[in-house]
């Protein structure tokens, strides 16, 4: 069995971070410091440093040295590259499970479901965007090409700020019955079904970008031409 390495501290600084990005508690525009970071986080400033850096790569952090580090905009650009992304594999992911779907692994999706309208019942937002994921990751699994979502994961962030943004009671239940959708086509062996199923559910952000630059425009970078 393999077994991870132990992280070390900048791996759990920069998890911490990230996570505190995407799900905005630190929106757009916020001004952070090595050193508030360090003594919020009770570490040293060099990890802190070494996870600013590989945040300020991802796109996630500006960092000036004349005006400091602040949290960036969204970026549609880079949401709508990270979409791209995922269609063009969730919909071979997707097409894959319909021919190796097997009854354990559709059982473990239908009770995401359940779970997924549980967390909806209860407001928990939070809970519901990491089942949300689970949800597609499974579907790799079932497909046997678990490998598939670790590069998702590398090149989703971008669309996770949007999608915490934007997730109220209303889209979730618009996601949740888009995944039941997609289920209910991997279950029938239909790949097209599948396929379009899953394109239908990730195009969807470009909806969720156009009204929420509407309310929150100040987040947004405008797209290049």
């Amino acid at each position: 069995m393999n077994v991870s390495p132990p992280k070390s501290v900048a791996d759990r600084v920069f998890d911490t971070m990230q996570q505190e990005i995407l799900s905005l508690e630190l929106p757009p525009n916020t001004r952070i410091s090595e050193a508030e970071v360090a003594s919020r986080l009770s570490v040293s400033r060099q990890p802190v440093r070494e996870a600013f850096r590989r945040l300020a790569n991802l796109g996630f952090l500006s960092i000036r040295p004349q005006s400091g580090t602040t949290v960036t905009l969204i970026s549609e650009d880079a949401v709508l590259k990270s979409r791209f992304i995922r269609i063009a594999l969730e919909t071979q992911t997707c097409r894959a499970a319909c021919h190796a779907a097997n009854a354990d692994g559709l059982a473990t999706l239908e009770q995401l479901i359940v779970q997924q309208r549980q967390a909806i019942s209860d407001g928990d937002r939070h809970r519901f965007h990491i089942l949300d994921d689970l949800f597609h990751q499974r579907i790799c699994a079932l497909a046997n090409v678990e490998f598939a979502w670790e590069i998702i994961s590398d090149h989703k962030a971008h669309m996770d700020r949007v999608r915490m943004l934007s997730l109220d009671a209303t889209s979730q239940k618009r996601a949740l019955a888009e995944h039941i959708a997609i289920l209910a086509a991997i279950s029938s062996g239909n790949a097209d079904l599948a396929a379009q199923a899953m394109t239908s559910h990730l195009t969807r952000i470009e909806v969720l970008i156009a009204q929420l630059k509407q309310q929150s425009h100040e987040w947004f970078t405008d797209r290049s031409t």
